[in-house]
């Protein structure tokens, strides 16, 4: 996923309101990743279980690609919101269907949460002190969603694994450790690395984008 700024994220979508089809599929393909982690925060969030999301990612895409002429905003913020409505109503669906699922195979109600309980990437947990913004302050920005949804995929499998249930989900620190089959202790000290090496790559965006600025 390439690393863009919000003005420039907003040039892709004023060019493919206008009708340029380059423009859109680039938009639409810096969006993925971001969808692929709210998909599987969301899913997860009320059904305990780990899935595979992509069906639903696709889903989405689709959607937004075929009503793209209905979205009538103009900055990155509203593009990003566009797509979680998208996403929150096929997530609902999918949600109510594995309840259904699970109730007709076990005779039991499946509880769970509302999709909206895990916010826009769910950076709830307390974070380890550090120089400038931590990845919860990073995420103030709506085009960061983006940067921190492509640096989540650029962490190993673990450290990813531990910020989407810690942070995304919002288990405790039990949880956690029970999911991934480790001792508490071993999961606070493997989410702290995460979360270091997540800054890390987000600084080393804001490196970039500032030399290519630089460069230019």
């Amino acid at each position: 996923m390439a690393r863009r700024n919000d003005e420039s994220l907003e040039v892709l979508i004023h060019g493919a309101q206008e009708g340029d089809v380059a423009c859109r599929e680039e938009l639409f393909a810096l969006c993925r990743d971001y969808l692929g982690l709210m998909a599987r925060a969301q899913i997860e969030s009320c059904i305990r279980a780990k899935v595979d999301a992509s069906d639903l990612v696709q889903q989405t895409l689709l959607e937004a690609y075929r009503d793209f002429d209905r979205f009538s905003g103009e900055s990155s913020r509203e593009w990003i919101a566009w797509l979680k409505r998208i996403l929150t109503h096929n997530a609902t669906d999918y949600i109510r269907r594995y309840r259904l699922s699970k109730k007709r195979q076990v005779g039991r109600e499946i509880p769970i949460r509302s999709p909206g309980d895990t916010g826009v990437l769910g950076f709830g947990a307390p974070e380890p002190q550090g120089n400038g913004e931590t990845p919860s302050e990073v995420l103030m920005r709506a085009d960061d969603e983006l940067r921190v949804a492509a640096a989540m995929m650029r962490l190993s499998e673990d450290h990813r694994e531990v910020v989407m249930l810690r942070n995304f989900q919002r288990l405790s620190f039990n949880e956690v450790a029970e999911r991934m089959d480790r001792t508490r202790p071993a999961v606070q000290m493997l989410w702290m690395r995460a979360l270091k090496c997540l800054e890390k790559e987000l600084v080393d965006d804001e490196t970039s984008e500032k030399e290519g600025e630089d460069g230019a």
